[in-house]
């Protein structure tokens, strides 16, 4: 591997144009290889973990799993609402929803205790997570219906609506980020270039990395479902990284270049660069794909989505880097050899002199790298003090897998949510009780069910079953409260169908209603029981009037599950039982998440410390990588907790607070974080490394390989910063956090860990830092006498 970069930038050098061409038809079939297969979507069964993902399957088994839900709500602009007015609306939603193909089923429309909102619920056709794309055409009929009724409001919300409220908003976000980060980097490279074409250059590979990526991720999908997120996350790594790559790989031909000083044909030139900066680049590449793979250890479609997309175009960036970025580089070299003479007499007539081979460190540079070389020991404890001091609050940390009730009230879906849990707050969350026996024991199952509806009903988390008058009215008591019959408000035959569907045996105990054609006539803080064909499923649903991150519902979780099924249901031999719903899902989701933290983390250190004593031989340093990541992830992770957990930095950073962490943002933020720090690591490292093996003593190689690389680290942080610190102005909470957590890591590990923690520990431990590997014979860097000769470089 230690050749491999130079001699694939030789090849690209020697056939620069065949090598453009090849990246770009690369990059053509990866996208047309992509859109021709499609994306392979994760199904719900996918998502499906802890003993929640348990009772889906049992549902779902039985063909009692959840459908996807649509709530149209029927509200007067203003005053109060005149029941007949309502009603003709009620019927003209009803009979245009059972119109349209997505929809399975329409309910009875349903009165609001207040008697100030009619629900009609809606369900749809096919699996959960299909409701997102089906939901359109309703949304559809629904504004029609609010046009044929101007003295009405009539408006929809539901899983589905919000699902893709939630998917249109994240598109904005996501072009948002790139209208800011874009332009920003852009900049950030001519001021460090002082040239369009090679500030030009980065961005260039770095988009065309992304696209590539995109395509492979779709084929890729077809063996690890896609989960939703790849694609953000390909954006967002994609853009950071290949930018990175290019730009170490160019300051370092910059360097050769100057330092040459004319005397060496472009590809030499190339070939130098790739035997320093490209073998950097692979490890790197490496360290990060290696990092990122142990999120396939947390046997979860998210991570293993995310863990995808991140090697995917972390790999093609590094690709990139190998292939392509010599060949533009030599063409550009070959053009600016061209005006060297021109720009040389400019020079010379403005009295500037010949620029120098030698990288300048600068004024900052110089100042932030003081501290660690006049007073080591004390830059070390002090900095160590800091960041540990950051990491505190990380002890605090609280996770919560962020639902529907913490999504952006910029997305109406979740306005009209917000008005309709006010009125029916029995629809804030239900609890879904799945038991599987033998079809001989069914009735007892039934009545073990029954007496668990009842007792939930009886404490006070659950929600009562109100007083018929007040609240959850069938529809019949519903129209006639202000007068009119069933039949007046909804239409004779409407409202006989609703009647036939109940059954006398069903109006009179909503927990016998096992397949009720028209569940929306019955009170919904009402418990409901539903038996599969063949007798040995069935599901007790269990309202609660409380969001699902309150605690309140999460308590009503585990009340059910620790006292209420023990003393019920769980009595009966031979039973199996679980609990899903919305609660339990998201309860089991961080639980499985937190018992796979230790593997994963665990798997992490040790592939960090394998990757750092493979890529520089040496055990020291190996630690030093693994003490020093830990740092910049416990530290960053701690202002995450600090900014996020609490509530004094809503406004400025226009998020609410969710009072906790969404719980896959630090397992993710550590992983990616390792990969990333890796990356600064290997490069100073890799310059420091240079100069001990040209010779020098260790603390003078320290002091070279730090100056030589702080200011294109610095640079590549702030691109990083840059990409990552635009997702702060998104709208979804978790998508802040992620953005903020990488932002702030990057900016540390690139000033405070690169510049003053690793500088200190190389100067204090001397030769020690490279134990066990050997102290190098001094080498002489080959010159190359003729400008069109080829570099030999080990």
């Amino acid at each position: 591997m230690r050749h491999l970069p130079a001699r694939m930038a030789r090849w690209s050098a020697r056939h620069a144009g065949r090598a453009i061409a090849g990246w770009f038809a690369f990059v053509v079939l990866c996208l047309v290889a992509g859109i021709s297969l499609g994306t392979n979507e994760a199904t719900t069964e996918d998502f499906w973990v802890g003993e929640a993902g348990r009772a889906e399957a049992t549902a779902t088994e039985g063909g009692l799993e959840r459908s996807p839900t649509e709530r149209i709500m029927i509200r007067a602009r203003s005053g109060e609402l005149d029941m007949a007015a309502a009603g003709a609306a009620a019927r003209d939603v009803t009979e245009r929803m059972r119109g349209l193909p997505e929809v399975e089923s329409v309910a009875a429309p349903v009165r609001s205790k207040d008697g100030e909102v009619l629900l009609v619920s809606v369900v749809l056709d096919g699996p959960e997570l299909e409701g997102k794309e089906n939901v359109v055409p309703l949304l559809e009929q629904t504004a029609a219906v609010g046009a044929d009724h101007p003295d009405l409001v009539v408006e929809e919300t539901g899983s589905p609506a919000i699902s893709k409220g939630v998917n249109d908003q994240r598109d904005e976000d996501l072009a948002l980020s790139e209208r800011i980060s874009l332009p920003v980097t852009l900049v950030t490279l001519l001021i460090v270039f002082g040239s369009v074409i090679m500030a030009g250059v980065p961005l260039l590979l770095a988009l065309s990395s992304i696209a590539a990526a995109i395509g492979l991720s779709m084929v890729a999908s077809h063996v690890m479902p896609d989960a939703g997120v790849g694609t953000n996350l390909i954006l967002l790594i994609g853009l950071a990284v290949g930018v990175d790559y290019t730009l170490f790989y160019l300051k370092r031909e910059r360097e050769e270049r100057a330092r040459a000083g004319g005397r060496l044909s472009p590809e030499a030139l190339v070939e130098l660069a790739a035997a320093t900066a490209g073998r950097a680049i692979v490890i790197s590449g490496l360290a990060v794909i290696v990092s990122t793979a142990t999120l396939y250890l947390a046997t979860d479609v998210i991570f293993s989505s995310l863990a995808t997309g991140t090697i995917l175009v972390v790999a093609v960036a590094v690709a990139s880097s190998l292939t392509v970025l010599p060949a533009l580089l030599v063409v550009i070299g070959r053009r600016a050899d061209r005006l060297a003479p021109r720009r040389a007499a400019r020079r010379a007539r403005r009295g500037k002199p010949a620029r120098s081979g030698k990288p300048e460190t600068g004024r900052v540079f110089g100042a932030l790298l003081r501290p660690a070389r006049t007073r080591p020991a004390l830059t070390l404890c002090l900095s160590v003090f800091v960041m540990l001091g950051l990491t505190v609050p990380a002890l605090g940390l609280k996770l919560i897998d962020p639902g529907k009730d913490t999504f952006s009230r910029d997305i109406p879906a979740m306005r009209v949510y917000d008005r309709l849990t006010a009125s029916f707050p029995e629809l804030f969350v239900t609890h879904e009780v799945v038991t599987r026996s033998t079809p001989e024991q069914a009735a007892q199952v039934r009545r073990a069910l029954e007496d668990l509806g009842r007792r939930a009903q009886a404490d006070p988390l659950f929600a009562r079953a109100p007083k018929k008058a007040e609240s959850g009215e069938s529809a019949e008591d519903a129209m006639g409260a202000s007068g009119e019959s069933a039949e007046d408000a909804m239409g004779a035959e409407d409202a006989k169908s609703a009647q036939d569907a109940q059954g006398p045996e069903n109006r009179t105990n909503p927990l016998n209603q096992e397949n009720s054609a028209d569940p929306g006539t019955r009170a919904l803080s009402e418990p409901r029981v539903r038996t599969s064909a063949d007798g040995r499923i069935s599901v007790l649903e269990l309202p609660v009037s409380h969001p699902a991150p309150s605690a309140e519902a999460i308590e009503s979780l585990s009340r059910l599950r620790q006292d209420h099924i023990p003393a019920t249901v769980g009595r009966l031999s031979g039973v199996e039982t679980a609990v899903s719903g919305d609660v339990a899902r998201g309860r089991d989701y961080v639980s499985h998440e937190s018992d796979k933290l230790p593997l994963v983390l665990g798997f992490l250190l040790l592939m960090t410390f394998l990757m750092t004593v493979w890529a520089f031989r040496s055990v020291v340093l190996g630690a030093i990588g693994v003490v020093l990541n830990l740092l910049s992830a416990g530290a960053s992770l701690g202002l995450l907790v600090l900014v996020f957990q609490g509530t004094w930095a809503e406004g400025l950073l226009a998020f609410d607070s969710l009072g906790a962490i969404a719980s896959r943002v630090p397992l993710f933020l550590v992983v990616i974080l390792f990969g990333l720090s890796m990356d600064y690591q290997v490069f100073v490292v890799s310059r420091i490394q240079e100069a001990r093996q040209n010779g020098m003593p260790a603390r003078e190689a320290v002091l070279e390989g730090i100056n030589q690389s702080a200011k294109v680290v610095t640079s590549a942080a702030i691109v990083m910063v840059t990409v990552f610190g635009a997702f702060v102005a998104l709208h979804l909470t978790e998508m802040k956090q992620m953005g903020f957590c990488l932002a702030v890591a990057v900016l540390l590990d690139a000033v405070v860990i690169r510049l003053m923690v690793l500088p200190s520990v190389l100067l204090l431990l001397g030769e020690r830092a490279w134990w066990p590997a050997r102290r190098p014979r001094r080498t002489v860097r080959a010159q190359e006498p003729a400008a069109g000769a080829s570099a030999e470089v080990g």
